[in-house]
């Protein structure tokens, strides 16, 4: 029996399935429509399409050719000179060559394949209100696809057909490439949604509705393309720049260092987490209400491979002496990361499986490493009028958002394991950190509409929004 609204009800599990009420349903109807400009609006939305892909060449310019600093203009005389420096590395070392398309567009179409052909979990969904709350199913085979694809990737490199080693060094061309396909997929993907009648919550400006994106669910046969390319794109190519730094140390110097292999283990841990927790992605928030548009579409194509793992770039470009570190500092940079990893991991995990119990699911996937504490027994939760209940016990009886917690702390741990020999590494933390605020801003604020005096309540049980004790 559920308690009242007011208070967490204590339960084995969400006894029954959740069914959303017709004020409910009004309620997401609204939500569903376009109200007020994000991103600075218009202006803002081209600023971003147009800055970003500029900072990512600048960044890559001053790791690979300037010893990781921060180059400027010595003087107004010298913007000019400047300016054309920067132009002629992207033309001669970041042009889309015809390897790096072969590359990025091989591993593209191999995601795909793999996408169609392995076998997976099947998971569904929660209820779209757009869809007139249908489920949809989710074909979950990103672990047996990421490890085809690193047998893959070893029998390649191990017979001298594809030498790993050339990923890092044609790091600029690569996203050069992949910025192509970015924007081409961006626009693409607006003018289907369009002409396919499946636009949604649209704002009538065309820059702007490029970025947020048209459509919510695009489907190719099978294989849902949003979560595809969260985690089939990005962090495939993350890992696999890692992996390349790592055999070019050992190529050039005869072994591995500890901060390139720690840069490998991190990024396997979290392309491992993605693949063998993907049946808990349909539950997120980016498959249920962001829209497939520039902002994602961008990011996982070009932005996160190209622009998280700047430790590796340098690393693969520098002398170890520039950032070794002493062997204390090496263990508490591994126990950091693997404990933020583990908070992680288990909030995500938590929060979204107890999801999967509200819509009635009990049985969960298993795959390595299902870790202590990722399914939280007798979850207590504020049943809402709208019909959700929102998880108070694990890691979200601490914080409202211990996941991002703990993804900033790694991200921060992925620049801190270069230490101060350049800033850039931290572009990711610093990024992430901006992204964080404004996202929390956005989900508070649509759940303080959605929920209404239950989110106050339930706010008045979660009193932090991050750290617990502090904010």
């Amino acid at each position: 029996m559920e308690k009242d609204a007011a208070k967490p009800a204590e339960t084995a599990a969400p006894p029954s399935k959740v069914h959303v009420s017709d004020a409910g349903k009004e309620i997401d109807r609204r939500l569903d429509q376009h109200d007020q400009y994000e991103f600075g609006g218009p202006f803002g939305v081209l600023a971003i399409m147009t800055g970003f892909p500029a900072l990512m060449y600048y960044l890559w310019i001053c790791l690979w050719f300037y010893e990781g600093q921060l180059v400027r203009p010595s003087s107004l005389e010298d913007v000019q000179p400047f300016l054309a420096r920067m132009w002629a590395h992207i033309c001669e070392d970041a042009n889309p060559s015809l390897y790096a398309w072969k590359v990025y567009g091989g591993n593209v179409v191999f995601q795909l394949f793999l996408a169609l052909v392995v076998p997976g979990f099947q998971q569904e969904g929660l209820p779209v209100p757009s869809l007139d709350y249908k489920t949809l199913t989710y074909n979950c085979n990103a672990l047996y696809s990421l490890y085809t694809t690193m047998i893959t990737a070893a029998v390649l490199h191990c017979t001298g057909i594809f030498r790993l080693t050339e990923i890092i060094d044609n790091f600029g061309h690569l996203m050069s490439v992949g910025m192509i396909f970015g924007v081409s997929i961006s626009f693409g993907t607006y003018f289907y949604a369009i002409a396919a009648g499946r636009q949604i919550r649209m704002s009538g400006n065309f820059i702007y509705d490029v970025f947020m994106g048209a459509i919510l669910n695009p489907r190719l046969g099978p294989i849902d393309l949003k979560m595809w390319a969260e985690v089939r794109v990005p962090w495939v190519i993350v890992f696999f720049l890692s992996v390349s730094g790592g055999c070019k140390q050992y190529e050039e110097l005869g072994y591995v260092t500890p901060n390139m292999a720690f840069m490998i283990l991190a990024t396997w841990l979290y392309l491992n987490a993605c693949a063998k927790g993907e049946e808990c992605i349909p539950q997120t928030w980016d498959m249920y209400h962001e829209k497939w548009g520039f902002m994602v579409i961008f990011w996982n194509f070009a932005g996160v491979p190209f622009s998280y793992n700047y430790s590796v770039v340098y690393m693969a470009r520098h002398d170890p002496s520039k950032y070794e570190f002493s062997t204390p500092r090496y263990v508490f940079m591994f126990a950091t990361l693997l404990a933020a990893y583990y908070v992680w991991d288990c909030a995500m995990s938590q929060k979204s499986r107890f999801k999967m119990q509200s819509q009635g699911i009990t049985t969960f996937r298993t795959a390595f490493p299902q870790l202590p504490g990722c399914i939280v027994k007798n979850p207590t939760f504020i049943q809402t009028a709208h019909g959700n209940r929102l998880l108070t016990s694990g890691c979200w009886a601490w914080s409202r958002k211990p996941n991002y917690v703990a993804d900033w702390v790694m991200s921060f741990c992925w620049g801190a394991i270069i230490g101060t020999a350049t800033p850039i590494p931290y572009f990711y933390s610093v990024f992430f950190i901006t992204v964080l605020v404004h996202r929390v801003g956005r989900d508070f604020e649509r759940c303080s509409a959605k929920y209404g005096k239950d989110w106050d309540r339930y706010c008045e049980v979660v009193k932090y929004k991050f750290i617990p004790g502090v904010y």
